[in-house]
């Protein structure tokens, strides 16, 4: 999950919630308060007038379907999103348009979505890509014992190759039953052998059809066109200026192919596509395609092969094609095509082009509209729960929960009131037949439990009693007055969504729990679309336009952050870069896996949605991202993995295992002042979702004392800024400067526990409930209303039912229209309460071990990395001013991973890094080092080392710089000149028989050439940061440390210096950036104003340290958290130059 801005300056939102309200949208961040969904097809604004314009060859008006045509999810093929296939289609009166991109389905729910807004009939296929039969076949070996049969030829993969090697068939489905076929066939190509995932038959990006499968698989249900120029026919076919001999082998070639297509797949169903680029051999060739369908009484039909909607995208096409082969424009000229002609053509235009093959074009709106079918799909029902004999699902959820609720609750008598929230709960549950989504969901956390990987349920799913009982969540609804309605309503028209975070390190195993329990067939993740950005499609243009590596990566870096928004920053990138790569902007570059979204079915998911290979081993992945999965009904599960679980849990035992305390997270003391003193610091460097910026400068001022209060901290901050110098009410009326009102008695209730200001969406439902008299269900709906763009009936007859109700409970309309405004402003801002419940008992968790455990809690965010807002140098340097003591890695002592290393005086323990995180090693040969250490004993000496694990040269150096010989050779000028001999010592070599093992008397290296060494070696400095080595410098010209900037007075114009970690600027932020600066003695907010960061645009983007003149804003005047107000830049340089993490 990502966290975000709010999509409004705080000012506007307080003029809101003051009772001003303004219409605003938000920007799309995902979180819980602003997920990034993305919303319904809207038609656009032109398409009305442009639909039976002249100029698009509408009037008069001939019959033609489009049965052939890319989108760009062929991926770096086709140049128009579907939607635009599907309006083009629109504006030139086609009968229908058929989607067939490479190998799948990828685009078939955003073009439904677009047809059937615009009235567009569809048809859906695809593009096969078989393998090259002239290529040699596969080894019947690798099949399954018993089932050893020749392989298919594999195609060529298509990215890499100027021209890659296959032979494209395309099937379009005849109806929703060939749709699944079609699906199902695709599926058994891209996992081909998945029934041994050790020895697969296909790959990412290369399935491995086999025709005759293929045929059986989709048998009477599909319409077969022969394809492009490397279909089948066309593929064999010489050039039109070939010897007679070779025109005439390529005809009986071709003819044959027909035969065996005709064999395959029916007369019936097979159709000779004709298709006419303006290329000189097009006449030609489709001269004998119409031959060949005459010889054998096929059907010939008219396509255009199209690839983008109009010519002026082939300019992008060809850039597409580049960037796929990886090939600039210029050396892929030769396979480009002369002329943009692979675009969409209306019927009068293609009745004109293939005038002298009759019926052609009549021929293919006749099929596209047999073919044609809306896209509405049933989605399958979860996979049935395995019960013990004697149960139903909803009896064996019923017993698991009275189990759960005894050891959670007690007995009947003892909580009523829990109780009857649960038999409440499992009615609505019962009625809704969603027994077995919870009874999934309680088995996957058992799991997790047996196998000791920590996890815990949140989001909406912390406001359901049931979850609770069955240990799913961790928040109590019923202690804390959660709506279970929030969660599940008897409204609510599909399934619950209960997230689970799982320790990062170890969801793995979850992952492929799930695969093993329910198949591969019947359980797939679900897909992210990677998209570009202004960044990547600058970079990938620049190349496609031949410019050389350096100023492709120079102008990608001038964009300041990753956006959807047009490349046009203040830069030097040429126009004609920056044009193509806003043509580029949120096109499709390849497929990801969602960060944790899984689909279960009861019967094969691939029948819905072909299913495919991921890169990770082990993964298979839907073709559809979560929201087409939620468009057409398929349940997702939330298996989320969570770098601070796996931080928590390494810390907890290491304080376990080196200073033998036990800490059970379960009963950890929720109001300890001590943990509660440093968080009113801002001491939360690492410490879960209160570490960012904006973060560490509102808990000074909210100054939490609860678990609650963490809570409204959670809910209340985002990282980034508060914008516009306005300061959110609530915090204000928590540090009691401004008075506690409320619109009406009757919100009191709702609204007591944030002092009057809605912070939480289950407080937006109490309100409706409350003011208006709406049921929980009711209220639900409400809130669900608000957030929809397109539900402008409902909405309006919610409002009045709201003006209606309140009405009748005395509020007069003026009020009532006054709260009901707020709701709807704060709809979109309002963060799940049980969410931010979960949250906060991690941030305290996190917090007491930074607090308690600082050595423990240092070495398990280093071992858990990448995760957290800060560089494992921020953190190391953090943890030295907490007054922990970091030590590199040692061979003699180190594991693989980082840990802890015992004070012999009893003292704190010290962090010993692991030998992982050594550049070039990694983790399997840090791991072999520790094994033969265990089973050997220490190495005596660098040679030992290198003859009992048998390591590369550039490993032993890696070793040699971060010093990790330093109990062998205390020397690291010395080790690292032996690395080179020593690398070559094997154990068949007779001893100290390699030259240059001693090293001669070198000078010793500096304190600064230490850092420098480790920070190459290991990307951490363990005792030392590399701004101290330059305090001499800064102290001359008069720059002030970070940790004294506190004692500065407001208003102070001053000089500081460090280490950028950070550039940040929120898109709400009215181009303002922050910058996070640090050095050996803290760490400082910088604020740069628009016109300052244009004026030193250069400077301030790629500089790794600055030298910032600036005035010093104290956040109360005087008090509190500091920042620098910057009025001037400059390059700082240092001699360790560190990475920043910017524009996150």
């Amino acid at each position: 999950m990502g966290w975000f801005n709010l999509p409004l300056p705080w000012s506007e939102m307080e003029r809101t919630l003051s009772g001003h309200p303004t219409q605003q949208s938000g920007d799309g961040g995902d979180s819980p308060a602003w997920t990034r969904r993305r919303e319904g097809y809207f038609r656009p604004d032109d398409l009305a007038e442009l639909q039976f314009d002249d100029d698009a060859g509408a009037r008069p008006r001939v019959p033609y379907a489009e049965l052939h045509c890319h989108s760009n999810f062929s991926f770096l093929d086709g140049a128009s999103h579907p939607e635009e296939l599907v309006e083009e289609a629109s504006r030139l009166g086609l009968d229908a348009i058929a989607l067939t991109d490479h190998d799948g389905m990828y685009g078939a729910v955003r073009f439904a979505q677009a047809a059937k807004e615009l009235g567009v009939r569809t048809v859906y296929g695809a593009e096969l890509g078989f393998g090259r039969r002239d290529e040699p076949a596969g080894q019947a070996g690798r099949w399954p014992a018993g089932q050893e049969r020749e392989l298919p030829p594999q195609p060529q993969a298509r990215s890499g190759p100027a021209d890659p090697a296959a032979e494209h068939l395309v099937l379009l489905a005849r109806d929703a039953q060939g749709y699944s076929a079609l699906c199902a066939a695709i599926t058994d190509g891209q996992l081909a052998g998945h029934e041994d995932p050790e020895n697969r038959l296909a790959e990412k990006g290369r399935p491995r059809y086999s025709l005759p499968e293929v045929a059986e698989r989709v048998a009477g249900r599909v319409a077969v066109l022969t394809g492009c120029r490397k279909g089948p026919l066309r593929s064999v076919l010489p050039s039109p200026d070939a010897p007679r001999e070779a025109r005439v082998e390529g005809y009986r070639r071709a003819a044959q192919r027909l035969r065996e297509l005709t064999a395959l797949f029916g007369k019936d169903n097979v159709y000779v596509e004709l298709f006419d680029h303006g290329l000189p051999a097009d006449t030609a060739h489709n001269d004998t395609m119409a031959a060949l369908a005459a010889e054998f009484g096929l059907p010939t039909v008219a396509t255009t092969g199209a690839h983008y909607v109009t010519p002026s995208r082939g300019r992008l096409a060809a850039t597409l094609a580049a960037i796929r082969a990886r090939r600039s424009l210029d050396e892929l000229d030769g396979w480009l095509p002369p002329s943009a002609g692979a675009h969409l053509r209306s019927g009068a235009e293609m009745q004109a082009r293939f005038a002298r093959y009759p019926g052609a074009v009549q021929r293919a709106a006749l099929l596209g509209v047999e073919c044609a079918f809306d896209l509405e799909l049933i989605a399958p029902d979860l996979p049935p729960f395995d019960v013990p004999p004697g149960h139903n699902e909803t009896s064996w959820l019923i017993q698991l929960t009275y189990e759960g609720a005894v050891a959670r609750y007690g007995t009947r008598y003892q909580n009523p009131k829990a109780y009857a929230q649960i038999e409440h709960e499992i009615k609505v549950i019962t009625e809704l037949n969603f027994p077995g989504y919870f009874l999934i969901v309680a088995d996957i956390v058992r799991f997790c439990r047996e196998n000791d990987i920590l996890c815990q349920g949140r989001g909406s799913a912390a406001n359901s009693a049931v979850c609770y009982a069955l240990g799913i969540t961790n928040v109590d609804p019923v202690a804390h007055g959660l709506l279970f309605e929030r969660f599940l309503a008897p409204e609510r028209d599909g399934p619950p969504d209960i997230d689970v975070d799982i320790e990062s390190d170890r969801r793995e195993e979850v992952i492929q729990y799930v695969y093993r329990k329910y198949g591969r067939l019947k359980a797939a993740q679900v897909a992210n679309v990677i998209t570009y950005r202004a960044r990547s499609a600058v970079r990938d243009v620049a190349r496609a336009l031949g410019y050389a590596p350096g100023q492709q990566d120079a102008w990608s870096k001038q964009i300041d952050r990753w956006t959807t928004h047009a490349a046009n920053a203040d830069n030097d990138v040429p126009d004609e870069v920056v044009d193509l790569a806003n043509q580029l902007g949120d096109f499709p570059r390849h497929l990801g896996i969602h960060s944790g979204g899984m689909v279960l079915a009861d019967r094969p998911v691939s029948e819905i949605c072909p299913v495919e290979w991921a890169r990770m081993p082990g993964r298979s992945v839907l073709q559809w991202d979560k929201d087409d999965c939620a468009a057409v009904g398929l349940v997702k599960f939330d298996l989320l993995g969570l770098g601070m679980l796996s931080a928590i849990k390494y810390a907890v035992e290491m304080v376990r295992d080196y200073q033998g305390i036990h800490i059970d997270l379960a009963k950890l003391p929720l109001e300890d002042p001590k943990v509660y003193d440093m968080l009113c610091r801002g001491d939360a460097v690492g410490v879960f979702q209160v570490e960012s910026r904006a973060q560490l400068a509102t808990l000074p001022r909210l100054k939490p004392r609860t678990i609650k209060d963490l809570a409204i901290e959670v809910a209340l901050i985002r990282p980034g800024p508060i914008q516009g110098g306005s300061v959110h009410p609530y915090i204000r009326r928590r540090a009691g400067v401004e008075k506690v009102t409320y619109d009406h008695p009757l919100t009191e209730r709702a609204l007591r526990k944030t002092l009057g200001v809605p912070l939480f969406q289950e407080q937006l439902m109490q309100l409706a409930i409350d003011v208006a008299g709406f049921d929980p269900a009711e209220a639900d709906e409400l809130r669900r209303a608000i957030g929809a763009k397109r539900s402008v009936r409902r909405m309006e007859a919610l409002r009045q039912r709201f003006y209606d109700g309140a009405a009748a409970n005395g509020v007069d309309q003026p009020t009532a229209e006054r709260i009901f405004a707020k709701l709807v402003a704060f709809a979109n801002f309002g963060f799940p309460e049980s969410h931010a419940l979960s949250f906060a008992y991690l941030v305290f968790a996190s917090a007491y071990l930074k607090c308690y455990f600082p050595a423990a809690f240092c070495a398990a965010l280093l071992r858990a990395q990448p995760m957290g807002f800060y560089s494992p140098q921020s953190l190391v340097a953090d943890a030295r001013r907490h007054g922990v003591t970091v030590l590199g890695a040692d061979v003699n002592a180190s594991l693989a991973h980082t840990t802890l290393r015992p004070d012999p005086d009893g003292g704190e323990p010290a962090v010993l890094l692991g030998l992982s995180s050594v550049r070039t090693l990694g983790t399997e040969p840090a791991e072999r080092i520790v094994a033969e250490r265990r089973a050997h004993g220490p190495y005596r000496s660098m040679t030992d080392l290198a003859r009992r694990v048998r390591l590369t040269t550039p490993k032993i150096e890696a070793l040699a710089t971060a010093g990790a010989f330093r109990e062998l050779e205390p020397d690291r000028r010395k080790a690292l000149w032996s690395a080179g001999a020593v690398a070559q010592e094997r154990p068949e070599k007779l001893p100290d028989s390699g030259v240059g093992v001693e090293a001669p008397p070198l000078p010793g290296m500096e304190k600064v050439e230490v850092a420098m060494a480790d920070v190459w070696a290991t990307g951490l400095s363990p005792d030392s940061f590399p701004i101290q080595f330059h305090r001499e410098r800064l102290d001359r010209l008069g720059a002030v440390p970070a940790a004294k900037l506190v004692e500065i007075p407001h208003g102070t114009r001053v000089l500081i210096g460090g280490a950028v970690t950070h550039r940040q600027r929120p898109a709400t932020a009215n181009g303002i950036t922050f910058l996070n600066l640090e050095d050996e003695t803290g760490m400082v907010n910088v604020v740069c104003t628009k016109g300052l960061w244009a004026r030193y645009a250069t400077i301030a983007r790629s500089s790794p340290a600055l030298l910032v003149r600036g005035v010093v804003e104290h956040a109360a005047h005087g008090a509190g958290v500091v920042s620098v107000l910057a009025d001037k830049l400059q390059h700082l340089d240092v001699r360790i130059r560190t990475k920043s993490r910017d524009f996150h």
